[in-house]
């Protein structure tokens, strides 16, 4: 048959459809964990209380005529310091000139810079604070036979993930005086939770013909008492340019039962912080993108700094499970 196909038509690029593997927002949790404070330094120092002057009883007896019994509590401070991050993503007047329509290369760019802020954000906190050593207590999952500081893995049916957390809840309460409420754990250690046996049995009961019992996080925050479970979702491709992809959890088999309060403040304790240095980025958002002309090289340079520092506010709000899955 002639004209074919092929003669009668030019393949071009699609002006409607192009892939981008963006990662979803929801994936990044780090700034859930550790709520954002904006700061106007780069450095600085904010004020702790010991905890043992509130929970101590200093109330005495008053005798008639005597004076009442003075109450101490002291401070301490503590220093915060903001590293800056940046990278740029550079646009060139040739490309720019050559680029089809349905190029978005600003934006792109932009889009581009803001997911890699927020993925060096969660590798950050994942490195520093998502592992053991770090908070005060370190419960290790075990394959059988759990000894000291040691629990059956999550995966594994026989083991008790609901009176576990339930235990680490008790454990901090009695420690600080504040219930935790917040659990992060990685996405291979939800994926091991939401068909548990005992996490589908005791939520079986809210099923109907219509509806399958199903582990949402909200049902499994409410099970075991928690205002929210974060799963990190997030992945992080470690192989060079060029290579075949090596990609791997950012969260591992790990989590993290935690305190944060709704909002940072005066006299508002969290089990981490994050410092977002306002006065140098402009905004509460801890990074910033800007865009600028480089005459010589003949670019539009679009870049981004992100300002902050994660830092651990008090060891005894965090309780954490290593190795919690197989």
């Amino acid at each position: 048959m002639k004209p074919s196909p092929s003669q009668v038509h030019v393949n071009r690029p699609l002006s409607i459809l192009s892939i981008a593997f963006m990662q979803s927002l929801e994936g990044f949790v780090a700034d859930k964990v550790f709520p954002v404070i904006s700061v106007e330094k780069q450095s600085d120092l904010y004020y702790e209380y010991a905890r043992g002057d509130w929970n101590r009883n200093q109330m005495r007896k008053r005798a008639p005529g005597a004076e009442s019994a003075g109450g101490v509590y002291s401070v301490s401070n503590t220093p915060y310091l903001c590293d800056v991050f940046a990278l740029h993503k550079d646009i060139p007047d040739q490309v720019r000139a050559n680029a089809d329509s349905v190029f978005s290369l600003d934006s792109e760019g932009t889009e581009f810079l803001s997911r890699q802020a927020l993925l060096n954000r969660e590798i950050e906190f994942s490195t520093n604070f998502f592992k053991a050593g770090v908070w005060t207590t370190d419960i290790t999952g075990v394959a059988a036979a759990p000894g000291a500081s040691q629990v059956l893995q999550w995966n594994d049916p026989n083991s008790s993930p609901i009176e576990n957390i339930r235990a680490a809840k008790l454990a901090v309460l009695l420690s600080t005086g504040l219930k935790p409420n917040k659990l992060t754990i990685g996405a291979q250690v939800w994926n091991a939770l939401v068909d548990h046996p005992d996490v589908l049995d005791r939520i079986k009961h809210t099923a109907g013909t219509d509806r399958p019992a199903i582990v949402t996080k909200q049902a499994f925050a409410a099970l075991v008492e928690l205002e929210e479970i974060l799963v990190m979702e997030s992945i992080q491709n470690t192989a060079g340019e060029g290579l075949a992809d090596s990609n791997a959890f950012i969260g591992g088999k790990r989590a993290l039962l935690s305190y944060a309060p709704a909002r940072a403040g005066l006299m508002t304790a969290s089990a981490g912080y994050t410092f977002a240095w306002r006065g140098y980025l402009g905004n509460t958002q801890a990074s910033a993108v800007s865009r600028f002309r480089l005459e010589r090289n003949k670019v539009d340079r679009l870049e981004i700094e992100a300002a902050f520092d994660q830092k651990r506010v008090a060891a005894d709000l965090g309780y954490f499970f290593a190795s919690i899955v197989a």
